[in-house]
């Protein structure tokens, strides 16, 4: 079943919603820089550049998304100011297409093992628990059994804001008493979902950048500890940033990308804000493919992320 049966009328409209204030300021501020203009040239390209760069899309990005306009001003010769949004959508499409490799691209794939395991990464208040129960209940509508593990295990409102989730959702959590090992809650949770034949395992983890090598002394023990129990575990490490933060979701993702190897991205917290440019600067930079937006607080408010949806959304 393809990406797009998530964007029906109503995920769309809340799309629309969700970036509406990123796309009333990247639409104003386009508007401006094409003011009196006919035709693209070097100044409304370098107006263009600022908007990118204060839309939180990125200075390197920016840069990468100019130079193949004006390839493309240079090839056509002459392209009216009416166009530049098409291109501008058209090229930005085909740079996050550069970064789309995911193993299960949406909720009713079938998964390539079983169980298959997730483990989530990012700072405390990003979103990390929230946007794991949501997970939890898109795989179980979707018709899988999921199990949870409350390994962020040094705060106690992280572990019981994960057995809330999992009794509103109704899967099982599986804990340990307030610092206990994450490493050892990890074990347990997989070796339960095994034993119960679960289709997906969801790892919480200790949102703390207190300092880089315990982070990634801490995230490769829960690695080796997974392995134990499944081999080629985990399989998909999602790192979840808070968009409304812009230019520190880049530094959070720097410092992560160092720590562990992720390779899916998670962004959160696109509603209220107009930093939504972020979601194209940070899989561009770092290649590593966004999976997961999310647009407010209910369930259905996490998204599947589809470039083109995302693209045509942010600049019509």
């Amino acid at each position: 079943m393809g990406i797009f049966k998530f964007f029906n009328k109503e995920k769309k409209d809340n799309l629309d919603q969700g970036l509406s204030k990123t796309k009333e300021s990247v639409f104003s501020k386009i508007t401006r820089a094409v003011a009196g203009k006919s035709k693209v040239d070097d100044e409304v390209l370098d107006n263009l550049e600022e908007v990118l760069i204060t839309s939180d899309v990125g200075v390197d990005t920016t840069i990468r998304i100019i130079e193949r306009i004006e390839r493309r001003v240079a090839k056509d010769k002459y392209i009216n100011t009416e166009e530049l949004n098409k291109i501008l959508k058209e090229e930005i499409v085909e740079l996050l297409s550069e970064n789309e490799t995911l193993l299960v691209p949406d909720f009713e794939s079938e998964l390539p093992t079983t169980p298959y395991v997730i483990m989530v990464v990012g700072v405390n208040g990003v979103g990390k628990t929230t946007t794991i129960g949501k997970l939890a209940y898109h795989f179980k509508k979707a018709g899988k059994q999921v199990y949870l593990g409350a390994a962020d295990t040094f705060r106690a409102a992280a572990v019981e804001q994960l057995v809330v989730w999992g009794e509103r959702v109704g899967v099982p959590v599986i804990k340990q008493k307030m610092g206990a090992d994450p490493a050892s809650v990890a074990f347990d949770t997989i070796s339960s979902a095994k034993a119960n034949n679960a289709d997906v395992v969801i790892i919480d983890t200790a949102g703390r950048l207190h300092n880089k090598v315990n982070l990634m002394n801490e995230l490769t023990k829960i690695r080796n500890v997974m392995q134990k129990i499944v081999p080629d575990a985990p399989h998909e490490v999602l790192l979840v940033l808070d968009g409304s933060t812009g230019q520190n979701a880049f530094e959070q993702a720097k410092q992560f990308t160092k720590a562990t190897d992720v390779n899916s991205l998670a962004i959160t917290k696109l509603d209220g804000t107009a930093k939504g440019g972020v979601v194209i600067g940070i899989s561009d930079q770092f290649k590593i493919p966004v999976k997961y937006i999310g647009l407010g607080e209910g369930v259905e408010h996490l998204q599947i992320f589809d470039r083109n949806v995302f693209v045509e959304s942010l600049f019509s």
